[in-house]
């Protein structure tokens, strides 16, 4: 029991800046960990700039049709699939590509800061002047990205 008594314990002040400092120490180790996840997250985000629509062609003799012009603003390469215009299964022809070397078809493969040109077809519909249209191009991980014009007349 005297061994005991002799012992002498850390003073009240210095555990409690020892405790101070360990607890700094772990929240700094984990904001850095949260933030390396999440900056790995950000950047393979998909994230398509979907243009406004142009070029609309109301002729029920040659089928009517639209053009969009698409920019990939993401960290990662995405492919659009398929489009829909309102509710519409659509279909699209690649009219133009940035990178001239990568082939113009179907479906469509965008690196990060590439962009297109869409021919969007209205399969089997017209559009109708003056009735605003909302146009989602679908991409392979299921995502949508809208945009919506209003055929002039």
């Amino acid at each position: 029991m005297k061994l005991l008594r002799s012992r002498k314990a850390l003073s009240p002040v210095v555990a409690s800046i020892i405790l101070i400092a360990v607890t700094v120490a772990v929240s700094i180790a984990v904001a850095a960990w949260m933030g390396a996840l999440s900056g790995m997250f950000m950047g393979s985000a998909e994230n398509l700039n979907v243009g406004n629509p142009w070029g609309w062609n109301l002729s029920p003799t040659s089928g009517d049709y639209v053009y969009v012009n698409v920019t990939n603003n993401g960290g990662s390469s995405l492919v659009i699939t398929s489009v829909r215009i309102g509710n519409d299964q659509a279909t699209f022809e690649v009219d133009f590509h940035s990178d001239p070397n990568t082939p113009a078809a179907v479906p469509l493969t965008l690196a990060p800061g590439e962009s297109a040109g869409l021919k969007i077809i209205y399969t089997g519909k017209n559009f109708t002047a003056g009735v605003p249209y909302i146009i989602k191009l679908i991409t392979s991980s299921n995502r949508e990205f809208s945009t919506q014009g209003i055929p002039p007349g």
